[in-house]
């Protein structure tokens, strides 16, 4: 049933302004909550790109910090020596030829001279290798590092190991010598009582894959692993 409307044109008018109102108030507060809204979105926006950089930041701070304060690669060197003067290396003037059986070193562990026709694989040895070999490696530019066992510790070993590059080099036990360490070239050679000696990672970045050797950059794989290797 239809509504009587009033037949008071005062109060008429006086309904029809309560709902105009009543109109406009919830349009305000419709506009007011759309603006909530949209102001808690910028703000959500705003807070996950303040924490995306500060994260990002944070990720920089530590690459850089990594960066700065990583130590120097201890088995980083170039290939070839600058003629530089390390002290307590002595050179020598042995011949290369290839021979069956075993040779009379003069030097203990050899640098150089007769070996056998087959080199020794660079690597890590545990256990002592065949001297006619391991010179024959030398002759191919490898630096050869040599301990005693019985005059170095674990930890020394571990250290040694780490002076050691990838390729061109050997490392293993060589029971008996004067010295706790022996580092070997072709025709050059270190003698020192420390592992932390730093004459030896000096010794590497001279003579390791010199140019002056009977076959440089000849293999150092392809021929015979000796015992022990890791």
């Amino acid at each position: 049933m239809a509504q009587r409307k009033s037949g008071n044109p005062a109060k008429q008018a006086e309904i029809a302004r309560r709902r105009a109102e009543e109109r406009e108030t919830k349009k305000q507060a419709l506009i007011a909550e759309r603006k909530r809204r949209e102001a808690r979105r910028r703000l959500r926006t705003r807070i996950a790109w303040i924490g995306g950089s500060v994260a990002a930041a944070a990720v920089i701070a530590v690459i850089v910090t990594l960066y700065v304060t990583a130590p120097e690669p201890l088995n980083d060197y170039e290939a070839g020596g600058s003629g530089a003067t390390i002290e307590g290396v002595e050179t020598f003037d042995n011949a290369t030829e290839h021979v069956e059986g075993s040779v009379d070193y003069p030097q203990s562990p050899p640098a150089g001279g007769a070996h056998h026709a087959a080199w020794l694989n660079c690597g890590v040895y545990t256990e002592p290798q065949v001297d006619e070999n391991a010179v024959h490696s030398l002759e191919h530019g490898a630096v050869w590092l040599t301990y005693d066992p019985d005059q170095v510790s674990d930890a020394d070993i571990e250290t040694l190991e780490s002076y050691a590059p990838s390729s061109y080099s050997v490392m293993s036990p060589y029971p008996g010598m004067d010295t706790p360490i022996a580092i070997s070239a072709w025709n050059a050679q270190l003698k020192a009582d420390d592992a932390g000696d730093p004459r030896i990672r000096e010794f590497y970045e001279e003579f390791w894959r010199s140019d002056d050797v009977p076959e440089p950059g000849a293999q150092c794989t392809g021929a015979i692993d000796g015992p022990g290797k890791q």
